[in-house]
């Protein structure tokens, strides 16, 4: 994906492929059952990718799903960044930095 400057040369931009973004909703459509989430925003920028997940449309966004290329080789590809912008996971492969927030839908049965 490219898209325009303002000196007209095109810049890469940085989005979530088909294979995450299935990954992402399946956890954010089992969240939304739960009663955790309601409300989803994505936003494809020059050097990183965020999805992030609202509990009410007009808050701020419980936690951020980033993708950041440049990282790629150093401390992974994707990051799970809670409320107060602090980093929760980091890694190389999506399914497993997303398991921090799958430990929400497991309660104890009483």
């Amino acid at each position: 994906m490219t898209f325009q400057t303002s000196t007209g040369v095109a810049s890469p931009q940085v989005a979530f492929d088909r294979r995450e973004l299935n990954v992402i909703l399946g956890l954010y459509g089992r969240m939304v059952a739960a009663g955790e989430w309601r409300d989803y925003g994505i936003s494809c920028l020059r050097d990183c990718a965020v999805f992030s997940v609202f509990r009410r449309t007009a808050e701020h966004p419980l936690y951020r799903i980033e993708k950041h290329p440049k990282l790629r080789n150093r401390q992974g590809l994707y990051a799970v960044v809670g409320m107060d912008g602090q980093i929760l996971k980091r890694g190389h492969d999506l399914k497993s930095v997303l398991r921090i927030l799958e430990r929400k839908l497991i309660r104890s049965v009483e």
